[in-house]
């Protein structure tokens, strides 16, 4: 049994996608654009990875997690010189909980964005409140 969230984008029918998607105790979330209710953007990078991540956050909620729950996510970038603020705006939402994160310069399809991201997450299985087991580093 599958749940899905809806953005409103009229893309989602046509390409055939939704906004997040949540099979078991999985959650994936699409990339995610910084566009406002109104269909604006704010030029602003990091204003764009937070705009990003609360649109994100608000699909995971529709879903029964938050983002405390998230495992991994992936930026997209259109410029490397915007890396410094995306990454700013993902650290100080996951500064308490680190997700494994890719960080990609590559184009977007609306020239205004500065970033596009998206997240996986994973519901609780075991007991609530267990730590995660700390590992040594490996290699080099």
């Amino acid at each position: 049994m599958s749940q899905r969230v809806e953005s409103g984008s009229p893309y989602e029918a046509r390409w055939g996608f939704c906004r997040a998607l949540r099979i078991g105790d999985r959650i994936e979330v699409a990339g995610t654009a910084p566009i406002w209710p109104d269909g604006s953007c704010d030029p602003d990078p990091g204003a764009q990875a937070r705009r990003c991540l609360e649109i994100i956050e608000q699909a995971l909620g529709e879903l029964g997690a938050g983002l405390e729950h998230v495992v991994r996510t992936r930026m997209f970038i259109s410029d490397r010189a915007h890396q410094d603020a995306v990454g700013e705006a993902h650290g100080t939402v996951f500064a308490d909980h680190r997700p494994v994160a890719t960080m990609v310069v590559c184009d977007l399809l609306d020239p205004r964005w500065a970033v596009e991201i998206e997240a996986e997450a994973v519901l609780p299985s075991g007991p609530a409140g267990a730590a995660p087991r700390r590992t040594a580093p490996t290699g080099p």
